[in-house]
């Protein structure tokens, strides 16, 4: 007789998979490798921090994990296409791909130079489209995969200071859209989840670039029904339940993960 634990653990496993994540250097792309390893995936780690990114493979290696890191920049189509070439030769297929680099230029319109622009969206959304251009066709030939893109809460509404970000972001929500409807046929899933404020190195970055204390954004922050600022492990969570059989009948869905903040 099967248990429910051993019920819970086979709906939300990704036991024998191989997974590829962008950002997995610090803060919640760190959080994704690490539970998808604790959840049974071969992880490949994709980031332009080399030290920190060796770090992470290290800690998940020393633990048993099956993990690999890839030094490169997630908004150059030449170094995504070496990231997947790699994951493919290490482990020899694709499954899940999380495509969660970013960054947040705390500006706004008026007060952004066009390099800004420029670097907000090749960082944030033109690497969701090389990443998943190389993928998609590893995906296709294994019979199918899942991807979870990264939003935002300002992805679904607008922030303050914030344009290249907020126009990033929503642009990744219906590009996960579209490529949902594009490849449903081939069993390939594409899924968002959008953070809220999250305690993460970027945060704290955005607190420096709006001159305020990291300690008082906390604390205003987690002004929410769960009156908490996240940590990189609820969003882990959230993509974990992506990647898993456990939402095998979703696609073109946009989870919040936010403590309530957009309720």
């Amino acid at each position: 007789m099967t248990t429910v634990a051993e019920c819970a653990a086979k709906l939300l496993s990704v036991e024998g998979k191989v997974a590829l994540i962008t950002g997995a250097a610090s803060g919640i792309g760190r959080g994704i490798a690490i539970r998808l390893a604790e959840m049974g995936a071969a992880t490949v780690l994709f980031d332009i921090d080399q030290q920190k990114g060796e770090a992470v493979a290290a800690e998940l290696s020393h633990q048993s994990f099956k993990c690999h890191f890839v030094y490169g920049d997630a908004s150059s189509g030449p170094d995504c296409k070496r990231a997947v070439e790699a994951a493919a030769q290490k482990f020899g297929k694709i499954d899940i791909l999380c495509n969660n680099a970013g960054i947040a230029i705390r500006k706004s319109i008026d007060a952004l130079s066009e390099e800004d622009w420029d670097r907000a969206m090749d960082v944030t959304l033109k690497s969701v489209f090389l990443l998943s251009r190389e993928v998609i066709p590893h995906m296709i030939g294994g019979g199918g995969g899942a991807i979870i893109n990264t939003g935002s809460g300002w992805g679904l509404k607008g922030g303050p200071q914030a344009a290249s970000y907020c126009a990033a972001k929503g642009g990744v929500v219906n590009l996960t859209r579209a490529m949902a409807i594009d490849y449903g046929m081939h069993n390939v899933r594409v899924n968002c989840v959008c953070p809220g404020d999250v305690d993460t190195p970027m945060l704290r970055s955005e607190c420096a670039q709006l001159g305020e204390s990291p300690d008082t954004f906390m604390k205003e922050a987690a002004a929410r029904p769960i009156a908490r600022v996240g940590t990189p492990e609820d969003v882990a969570n959230a993509v974990l339940f992506l990647a898993s059989p456990m939402s095998g009948w979703m696609t073109g869905a946009v989870l919040v993960v936010d403590g309530g903040g957009l309720a």
